[in-house]
């Protein structure tokens, strides 16, 4: 498993593009921190409801199907940039230089390609979804209380569009460092071992008591 990486910044125009990206980043993941916390105030809501007064919050399970989208899919590109998803390095792990470059660009090709899939397949959906013509703009709903799904199903498309411009700023990255020999690349997450992650925790706590 990768420990989670620092992304080097500098006053490159890839560099802006990767900052600039990042800042849409973290409001979908924000969102997506909203989401969570509003099912948690459901649930809340819901259960004090049921107990006290034998009224849950009518579609409770219908938000929820909605909610669920926000947060599995919003924050991935946020994941991704800081390189906090969990992924299998063993070989990886082990590369340096070029050798380490080029495994990552065969990499980021490899999710490139699948997220242009899901991209065209989750829009494809959303489309089935919507139509102006129709009551709230939606031709299918839930079940309980007809909530329209395609704000739910538009989010994901969107959410994945996000990756792809994330892991077309990574390959470039990556390719440039390749072709340059670069040791600390900017705008891809520098992967740390763990023994640097525990003093930079170890210093971050001396810091928060000192």
């Amino acid at each position: 498993m990768a420990n989670s990486g620092a992304v080097r910044e500098d006053g490159s125009f890839l560099s802006r593009l990767d900052r600039d990206l990042a800042r849409l980043e973290r409001v979908f993941a924000l969102v997506s921190g909203l989401a969570v916390f509003s099912i948690m105030l459901f649930a809340v809501v819901s259960v004090t409801g049921r107990n006290l007064l034998n009224r849950p919050v009518p579609g409770y399970v219908d938000w929820i199907e909605q909610l669920m989208p926000f947060i599995a899919i919003l924050g991935i590109a946020y994941a991704q940039r800081d390189g906090t998803h969990i992924r299998m390095d063993l070989v990886v792990g082990r590369l340096k230089g070029r050798a380490l470059w080029a495994a990552e660009i065969l990499g980021v090709l490899a999710m490139l390609a699948l997220m242009i899939l899901l991209v065209w397949g989750t829009w494809a959906h959303f489309q089935r979804s919507f139509d102006f013509a129709a009551p709230l703009w939606s031709r299918d709903s839930t079940i309980d209380i007809a909530l329209p799904l395609w704000p739910a199903k538009l989010i994901v498309p969107m959410a994945f569009s996000v990756m792809v411009l994330r892991l077309l700023i990574q390959l470039a990255g990556y390719s440039r460092a390749f072709i340059l020999g670069l040791a600390a690349p900017v705008a891809v997450p520098l992967i740390r071992s763990a023994a640097q992650v525990a003093a930079e925790e170890a210093e971050a706590l001396n810091a928060k008591g000192g």
